[in-house]
């Protein structure tokens, strides 16, 4: 362990983190620089520079990325439609490729020859940082404590850090009953109670949303504009991604939209239970398909649904860095080019329905779709040979069955 001379940690601040930097010192007799991430978690992250002071760190990295984590990541993910087994909008996952790439580039302006994460051996975390940090620095160390020391449960950290001094806040009354992990695009909840996935959970859990039952008794209309895939605008008010999605999540959220509740597959093997709120990026989703499917012509569409869930498996499974994902992304933004215009919705107690849509690159055509008279815009007895060509290979093997 004498080859490790300097580790970049990420950061919380917490009881976890803040056991592993000390940790860090102790086992690796190593310098530790501390990287603490604002993307939107909505709690207070300057704290963690007054923690890691009095722990000796003498390099701290307390950083904004809200914007970049919004403009880099989640619009480029959006533009896929993505969705893990068809429900998860991947919050956590699309989080760790940022992370692991600031952990690599501290890394090289600090001279570090390491870093180190807190994720557990049993998560999928582990792999999204490692797999991210290798694809940016080959030659780079990796220290995951969990995987190491003999710290298995909350009362032993507590116990290492009264050991050692180390500041950590007792909260009054009783812990959370689950594992939480927020950032700008949603709230994970998992562990605790939740790994019995017969329970309901209770109502208090939810952060983001209130119970449909409880928002207003009165629809919300909104209407989203996109330029090229990406949404720009709410009622006509242009706002950059972070300010976009953020007031998504406060409309969202009150008219009860965004809760999830999944059993999935994990990348390490396990089946895994967790709650999600995801209000914006819920909205968002439903007027992405909406927009597109006026502007993207029906080929191209029904590729894109086809890559979708081998994109949307890259990113949780944390490839985002690789080749596979980036060739992905360049056919994907490739084809969102006339993905301009605008979506209505309506919202309404959990609810989100599509009222409108409307783009100067729109494809649909009311004089060829419409039951009145077309003017000679469609021959509707081309109808016969196309179907009789399409019915042609059933009618042979049907003929084949008949009996002699």
């Amino acid at each position: 362990m004498a080859d490790v001379n300097k580790v970049v940690l990420a950061y919380s601040g917490g009881l976890d983190t803040s056991v592993i930097l000390k940790w860090l010192q102790e086992t690796y007799g190593c310098e530790v620089v501390t990287f603490t991430a604002d993307i939107g978690q909505g709690e207070e992250v300057t704290a963690a520079r007054s923690k890691a002071q009095a722990l000796g760190v003498r390099e701290i990295y307390i950083e904004d990325l809200k914007e970049e984590f919004v403009r880099d990541f989640v619009w480029p993910m959006f533009r896929a439609n993505a969705l893990y087994e068809g429900e998860y909008l991947l919050g956590t996952a699309i989080a760790r490729p940022l992370i692991a790439k600031r952990l690599v580039e501290i890394a090289n302006e600090t001279g570090a020859d390491a870093i180190a994460h807190g994720a557990t051996g049993k998560g999928n975390d582990q792999v999204r940082f490692e797999l991210g940090a290798y694809a940016l620095r080959p030659d780079i160390r990796i220290i995951a404590p969990w995987r190491e020391w003999d710290l298995t449960s909350r009362e032993t950290l507590l116990a290492y850090a009264d050991q050692h001094g180390i500041p950590v806040e007792r909260k009054r009354g009783t812990q959370a009953p689950y594992s939480m992990d927020a950032n700008l695009l949603h709230i994970s909840y998992e562990g605790g109670v939740l790994e019995d996935p017969w329970f309901e959970p209770e109502e208090e859990m939810w952060l983001r949303t209130v119970a449909p039952e409880k928002a207003a008794d009165k629809p919300t209309y909104i209407e989203l504009s996109f330029e090229a895939g990406n949404a720009v605008t709410i009622d006509g008010q242009r706002l950059n991604p972070a300010e976009l999605l953020t007031a998504l999540n406060d409309i969202a959220g009150r008219n009860g939209i965004g809760r999830a509740d999944i059993v999935e597959n994990r990348y390490v093997g396990m089946k895994n239970r967790g709650c999600y709120e995801t209000p914006g990026g819920t909205v968002l989703l439903k007027a992405h398909r909406a927009i597109e499917s006026i502007t993207l012509d029906r080929e191209v569409a029904h590729l894109k649904d086809e890559l979708m869930p081998r994109y949307a498996s890259l990113v949780y499974n944390g490839y985002w860095w690789s080749p596979e994902r980036r060739l992905l992304q360049e056919t994907i933004d490739a084809s969102q080019a006339n993905v301009n215009g605008q979506v209505r919705l309506k919202l309404y107690r959990g609810g989100i329905l599509v009222v409108g849509r409307r783009s100067r690159d729109s494809l649909f055509d009311a004089d060829v779709v419409t039951f009145e008279e077309d003017a000679g815009a469609y021959n509707q007895a081309d109808a016969d040979g196309f179907i009789k060509l399409n019915a042609l290979r059933m009618r042979i093997a049907a003929r084949k069955r008949r009996p002699s």
